[in-house]
């Protein structure tokens, strides 16, 4: 199914203004339920501003009540003139509108997430390496202007997307903190054999 534009915040809107249930719009928005019910509980979506699918054309106010009297009814999207061509398994495309919001997106994850590898983040965000590492690096060239901004928040990425990559880097971290201690555990016992122990004095007897 064709999500609406700025999915996160349609369904904010939703959410908002309507008493469609999570399900409907859910599906509308192509979201997980979870999410939907965070918005609704606060913890998904909390700075993001709502925007209303009617004004700009993408649904209708008479198919809203049709689905608000109907819990099992589907709301329809209004699909425009020109179809937006289904997106390949190449790189993230990212609005124009959006991409100046990318460095704040990364420095963001970079804040937050530090486990996140610059692979993961460049996925998520739809960026290139150098820029990621120029702002781990607080090199880039409008350092002095990145406000770090969650991406999901920018619609940059998914909520769903982004708890995904975070699992993956933590059972990486986690795979990897064992070989770490062997190695630490065996620079250890190098450093121990190194160290010169001096006999015991043998015992004298008195014959």
């Amino acid at each position: 199914m064709t999500q609406p534009l700025m999915p996160m915040a349609t369904a904010v809107w939703l959410v908002d203004n309507t008493s469609l249930t999570f399900k409907q719009i859910a599906e509308f928005c192509d979201l997980h339920e979870l999410e939907v019910q965070g918005i609704a509980d606060g913890t998904v979506g909390m700075h993001i501003v709502g925007q209303d699918p009617t004004a700009n054309g993408q649904l209708t106010e008479e198919d809203i009540e049709r689905c608000q009297a109907d819990p099992k009814g589907r709301l329809v999207l209004l699909e425009d003139d020109v179809k937006a061509l289904p997106r390949t398994k190449g790189p993230r495309y990212t609005p124009v509108s959006k991409r100046q919001d990318k460095p704040d997106a990364i420095a963001w994850l970079v804040r937050n997430h530090p486990e996140l590898s610059d692979l993961q983040i460049s996925r998520l965000v739809g960026t290139t390496k150098p820029t990621i590492q120029a702002i781990r690096q607080r090199s880039h060239w409008n350092i002095s202007n990145i406000k770090p901004q969650d991406p999901v928040g920018l619609g940059l990425c998914k909520q769903l997307e982004l708890d995904e990559a975070v699992r993956i880097a933590a059972a990486r971290k986690e795979k990897l903190a064992p070989k770490t201690e062997e190695a630490a555990d065996a620079g250890e016992a190098a450093a121990e054999d190194g160290v010169a122990v001096a006999p015991a004095p043998e015992e004298t007897t008195g014959e």
